[in-house]
């Protein structure tokens, strides 16, 4: 209720966050880990995919995990030595795992905070990321629907916001092109925020542009791409790391030289939205010890194939 009044509160005031002018060419960004189950368990109680690792190192930034059981003094140190967050995709029951939820409200609040000083930080979220954003905006965790949209490669709708948005109007009219008419965005998502909720929901259409759609198996449109109007934060309901570094044989995903540039085109433009930020470890000791290259990633192929690789931790 707090954090829907905080929102409610800026969105009033017509915060515009401008982007600075100086460029950080070493940007750090924190990727959030979640919850393992099942067969996962037995190797730590919390997992991060490497695929979002490499995405991010794809395009030119280094990476540390955020445990989501960190608390706040440490989240807040984090975070201000940090230049981006970005949520992955996943499988979490937000209604019985308060840890995780009060952390993403938590790295939200931070992320609204530090835009609405003046300080540039931006946020990325990737399939169940993206639909953190929208509950995050509208306080609510009760507003998804149900879509037949499980290993569905497909182009997108865009809207006519597309071409005028942050995320998608530099884009190269090649890549433009190929994400709306060749099958390369890849979903794997059971739920999704539908059209007629965004639009019921004055807390997320007042927040969020509506970037494309996409119409699942069933025929049934579920919003696929949005961007903040006054903040850098982005959501991708598809999940471009996977055409570029998953290989699992079971998943459709086109790995083809249009998809793979187009789906790295995200990742390049994300990042080089994190070099607007001008956060840093004050102590290098510090940032050596936060990076991911002191954890190993373990080949999952047999025991989880959804990912080639993961992070386990503790």
């Amino acid at each position: 209720m707090i954090l829907y009044k905080l929102l409610s509160l800026l969105l009033l005031c017509n915060i515009i966050v401008a982007a600075p002018t100086a460029v950080n060419n070493r940007p750090i960004i924190g990727i959030l880990t979640q919850p393992t189950n099942g067969g996962m368990a037995t190797y730590g109680d919390q997992y991060l995919a490497a695929s979002y690792v490499k995405y991010i190192e794809s395009a030119g930034a280094r990476v540390v995990p955020i445990l989501y059981d960190t608390d706040i003094k440490s989240l807040t140190s984090l975070f201000n030595s940090i230049n981006g967050i970005l949520f992955p995709g996943g499988g979490v029951d937000f209604d019985n795992a308060t840890v995780y939820t009060n952390t993403i409200q938590s790295i939200w609040q931070l992320v609204i905070e530090s835009n609405n000083n003046g300080d540039y930080f931006p946020l990325w979220g990737t399939c169940m990321g993206f639909q953190e954003l929208a509950l995050l905006a509208a306080g609510n965790f009760d507003l998804l629907s149900s879509y037949n949209s499980e290993n569905y490669t497909v182009p997108l709708n865009f809207t006519a916001a597309a071409k005028e948005s942050n995320m998608l109007g530099n884009a190269p009219s090649e890549i433009f092109e190929a994400l709306a008419t060749q099958p390369i965005t890849m979903n794997n998502h059971q739920f999704g925020l539908s059209p007629q909720t965004f639009s019921d929901t004055s807390a997320i259409n007042t927040f969020f542009n509506v970037l494309s759609t996409n119409v699942d198996r069933d025929g049934n449109t579920f919003i696929s791409t949005i961007e903040a109007k006054n903040y850098p934060i982005y959501g991708v309901q598809w999940h471009p790391e996977k055409p570029i570094f998953e290989w699992w044989d079971q998943e459709v995903m086109n790995h083809s030289f249009m998809s793979v540039l187009s789906n790295q085109y995200t990742s390049n433009f994300f990042v080089n939205e994190c070099r607007k930020s001008s956060h840093s470890f004050s102590d290098p000791t510090v940032e050596a010890q936060s990076l991911i290259y002191n954890y190993q990633p373990q080949y999952s192929y047999q025991s989880v194939p959804d990912f080639e690789q993961i992070y386990y931790f503790n």
